[in-house]
């Protein structure tokens, strides 16, 4: 398949097409990222948000343009925004008088917060059971197991990038689930 063929399909919402575009510029955009944070995990929880949003918006790509070019520009902007939140959570802390800033919060979860963390985690537990069985399973290993993608890959007898799609896909559709409850 050629990448402009691709992207016409992917803007016809063909899962094919998605996933060879995944599959040609995962290693291009997580490699970008992974060389300006060098953080495994962080470059590929950016890699992951950055196909997401593409993909919610490929209709709006101009074809005028090269689509890795599109994806880096996706991802350059998601870890920007990311760090303005911690500078912008960093400064709030330190704008208070010095005397603030040096004081130890106990973070420790009080009685009131334990109560209302369980019962977010049971109706998140509800929700997750609305999505179908090979969403909840990948969502179980990779949150509740704390599974790598290779090992969810070995675990399910799938390629790495078919996993990355599937988790993907499950956290947007318990997304749209916690939506339309909450």
């Amino acid at each position: 398949m050629e990448i402009e063929e691709a992207i016409k399909r992917a803007k016809k919402n063909d899962q094919k097409a998605f996933n060879f575009l995944l599959d040609t510029f995962w290693d291009d955009v997580y490699g970008f990222q992974l060389k300006r944070i060098q953080n495994e995990n962080d470059a590929e929880d950016i890699t992951i948000q950055t196909f997401s949003r593409a993909f919610d918006r490929i209709e709006t790509f101009d074809e005028s343009y090269k689509f890795k070019t599109w994806l880096i520009a996706i991802s350059k902007n998601i870890h920007i925004d990311l760090i303005r939140k911690k500078e912008k959570s960093i400064s709030k802390v330190t704008s208070r008088n010095d005397e603030n800033a040096y004081k130890i919060l106990d973070e420790s979860p009080s009685p009131e917060d334990i109560i209302i963390t369980e019962q977010h985690l049971a109706k998140l537990l509800m929700d997750i059971k609305k999505l179908k069985p090979h969403y909840q399973k990948v969502i179980h290993l990779r949150y509740f197991q704390e599974l790598s993608y290779k090992e969810i890959s070995n675990a399910l007898g799938e390629p790495i990038n078919n996993v990355k799609v599937k988790l993907l896909r499950a956290k947007k559709l318990l997304a749209d689930i916690i939506k339309k409850t909450a």
